[in-house]
């Protein structure tokens, strides 16, 4: 067995979004430490927090241990500093790596909702419509700051204007999806707080 497949049985897996959503940084675009911390600030910023610049350092350290990244030679770097700074680049199973993990953050997802609807299901009847009149209010908040349909497009150009673009139409399309299911438990709880039972 090769010495990098060892350290990968042995390894035990990457759970940290922050190292994960670091990978997707590099596979955009080769870089260094203090770059990518601020590159992490500018896309992820509104989404993922970091606790400091070192949760970086310690991310492409993880990273370069599986062999999903790797420095770049010393000639190949950009920018001539005073100091070469190591950049870093996605190897092919870095990239494969951060394919699968994208998909099970969708499957990861699905079970959060699922999860939800079990815990609401346990609550009395008036207390689950309490939750649900919250669940709405948030709902119709988000649907507010939304982006509009109309918005300028050619300000949202490149890969920054394509993330933007595909957070904006799920956010649209997400808040629609769940209006519509606090609709239905709506109805099915007031079913059940009025001595009823819940439509089949």
């Amino acid at each position: 067995m090769r010495g990098s497949e060892a350290r990968d049985r042995d390894a035990p897996a990457i759970r940290s979004r922050v190292t994960w959503t670091l990978l997707g940084l590099v596979i955009e675009r080769p870089s260094y430490g203090y770059e990518l911390a601020r590159r992490f600030e500018r896309t992820y910023g509104d989404a993922l927090e970091l606790s400091s610049d070192s949760q970086i350092y310690t991310a492409l350290d993880a990273l370069a241990r599986r062999e999903l990244i790797e420095e770049l030679p010393a000639g190949l770097a950009s920018g001539a500093g005073r100091q070469p700074k190591p950049h870093y680049r996605a190897t092919a199973v870095g990239v494969r790596g951060y394919q699968e993990w994208l998909i099970a953050q969708l499957e990861e997802e699905r079970r959060r909702s699922r999860l939800f609807a079990r815990q609401l299901a346990v609550l009395a009847p008036r207390t689950a419509l309490a939750v649900i009149e919250r669940c709405e209010q948030i709902c119709l908040r988000e649907a507010c700051t939304a982006p509009a349909a109309g918005e300028d497009r050619s300000v949202l150009d490149g890969a920054g204007g394509l993330a933007a673009r595909l957070i904006g139409e799920e956010d649209r399309l997400a808040v629609g999806a769940k209006l519509s299911w606090i609709e239905y438990a709506r109805r099915e709880f007031e079913a059940l707080a009025a001595g009823g039972s819940p439509r089949r």
